[in-house]
């Protein structure tokens, strides 16, 4: 009996120790788990203060970028400008015109106008 005693004893013992080293297992990880999250934490402070610095830098490049370009091409004056439009106006004008020539399916329209004025200027000036 005093066998079983002093086993029970020793298994008692030897669970106190496992018990224990289980224990100190189970705080280790959750000291690693809570380093590991201050860790990912801290990178994803890190990465969004990185994301707001290169947003700022990114507006004051296109800032920069904005005003280099008015200082080395300034809005053109009225007058440019009136004539631009008048320019597109005439060429919106004149495409129907010359897109069938321009797609290879009629001749030149130009050229067939001014061949029919100055036929007919001939048989005006024959009369």
């Amino acid at each position: 009996m005093n066998s079983l005693f002093a086993q029970e004893i020793r298994l008692s013992k030897r669970h106190e120790e496992i018990v224990s080293q289980r224990l100190m297992l189970l705080q280790q990880m959750e000291n690693k788990f809570g380093d590991q999250n201050k860790e990912k934490a801290s990178q994803m402070q890190a990465a969004e203060t990185a994301f707001k610095r290169n947003l700022s830098l990114l507006k004051d490049i296109e800032a920069a970028e904005k005003s280099l370009q008015t200082r080395i091409h300034p809005a053109p004056p009225p007058e440019v400008v009136s004539l631009e439009t008048l320019y597109w106006a005439s060429v919106e004008e004149y495409i129907p015109k010359w897109e069938q020539f321009l797609l290879g399916r009629e001749p030149y329209p130009i050229g067939v106008e001014n061949q029919n004025e100055a036929e007919t200027n001939i048989q005006n000036e024959a009369q």
